[in-house]
């Protein structure tokens, strides 16, 4: 089984990291391949200003079982929703239609959705976000900030840290649930953070396309 994860610049690298990470430790017996993926094959630098490596390129990889869309910088998602006949969104439709699965993380939601391919589906995003994935009309937006949402072959996380636990549920729908606990344990990923804050009433839509 191989999952693809599209980059581009201004990625949020956690969105990209995090999951890897779990998706990696599936990995002993062969049976998931993860690969990072960038139109042409080359580096990104993520907004957080760190450059690193892809596997291959969207044309090397026709097909894949599992998309994995991730969020970025809100101008470079801004940027690339101006121009739905990219590159990117002609490779996100392309794989989406063979594909077991289809994913994002954070506000790769949004990308999601500007390819169609959130149509008829519930949804989430990053808390700050909700409102612009409001403004399509085909996707049933969970508003209550979940951690993530299925719906259908369709599994969507909110913000930047919710990539663990969704990657987590993702390989529990793959595989099993003694495969998710063995990442767990492998990873010690037994979240317990030391404040206890709360999320704010969604802003107004930042993006425009």
């Amino acid at each position: 089984m191989k999952l693809g994860i599209p980059v581009y610049e201004g990625v949020d690298l956690l969105d990209v990291a995090g999951p890897y990470e779990m998706f990696k430790w599936v990995n002993p017996k062969g049976v998931l391949e993860t690969v990072i993926l960038s139109e042409n094959g080359g580096a990104v630098t993520s907004q957080n200003g760190v450059r690193f490596e892809a596997h291959g390129c969207f044309a090397g990889n026709p097909s894949l079982d599992v998309l994995w869309v991730p969020g970025g910088n809100p101008d470079a998602l801004q940027s690339m929703m101006k121009n739905p006949e990219s590159a990117y969104f002609t490779y996100l439709k392309t794989v989406a239609s063979g594909a077991k699965w289809v994913c994002s993380v954070c506000e790769g939601a949004l990308l999601l959705a500007r390819a169609g391919l959130l149509d008829g589906h519930k949804a989430t995003t990053h808390w700050a976000f909700t409102k612009c994935l409001q403004e399509f009309p085909g996707v049933d937006v969970d508003r209550t900030y979940p951690r993530f949402v299925v719906s259908g072959n369709r599994l969507t996380g909110g913000g930047i840290s919710s990539g663990l636990d969704e990657a987590l549920q993702l390989i529990l729908l793959i595989f099993d649930e003694a495969t998710a606990i063995d990442v767990q344990q492998t990873t010690q990923y037994f979240p317990c953070p030391p404040v206890k804050g709360s999320l704010p009433p969604a802003p107004a839509c930042m993006i425009r396309w």
